[in-house]
């Protein structure tokens, strides 16, 4: 069961790694828990202004793949963003965590929001296969650390472990 704590900008992921698996359970959908876990994240961690995920699909122009806006919580977001354009879109290709304290400083930023000002963006990746990213934006400068980086892949590991992607 999800308990509403307080928004924290320093929260106690090892009990919101509990709470994925709790608020998760019973469900295997991809955009059912997809939408629970954008909820949970945008609910409990302070100074956001939107959380959620970009799903792999192909390219509309005919070759590569996509990242096509899935759940989330927030304001209207870019719908489409293509591999390696954007932090969604290098951390698709890299694979790895992106935290970026000012977003006004990352080539090619993509201003979905012009009030984001910091971002970290999460590789989503089942059996070998890159099923999305999620995305986190904040209004405020250098909102993101190591301690979020690691507990907010946690909680994407729980997701995953929990989902048929």
């Amino acid at each position: 069961m999800h308990i509403n704590p307080e928004r924290s900008t320093r929260p106690d992921y090892d009990l919101l790694v509990r709470q994925v698996v709790s608020v998760l359970e019973g469900e295997r959908d991809l955009t059912a828990n997809a939408a629970q876990f954008s909820a949970l994240v945008y609910d409990t961690l302070a100074d956001l202004n939107w959380a959620g995920f970009y799903l792999t699909v192909p390219s509309k122009k005919g070759e590569g793949q996509d990242l096509l806006v899935g759940p989330f919580q927030g304001k209207p977001a870019c719908a489409r963003i293509p591999f390696g354009r954007g932090v969604c879109g290098t951390t698709a290709v890299e694979r790895k965590t992106i935290v970026v304290p000012d977003v006004h400083a990352f080539p090619g930023h993509i201003a979905c929001d012009s009030a984001s000002n910091a971002e970290i963006v999460l590789p989503v990746i089942k059996d070998g296969k890159l099923v999305g990213v999620f995305d986190i934006d904040s209004p405020v400068l250098n909102r993101f650390t190591e301690e979020d980086r690691v507990g907010l892949e946690a909680m994407v590991q729980a997701f995953v472990e929990a989902t048929d992607c």
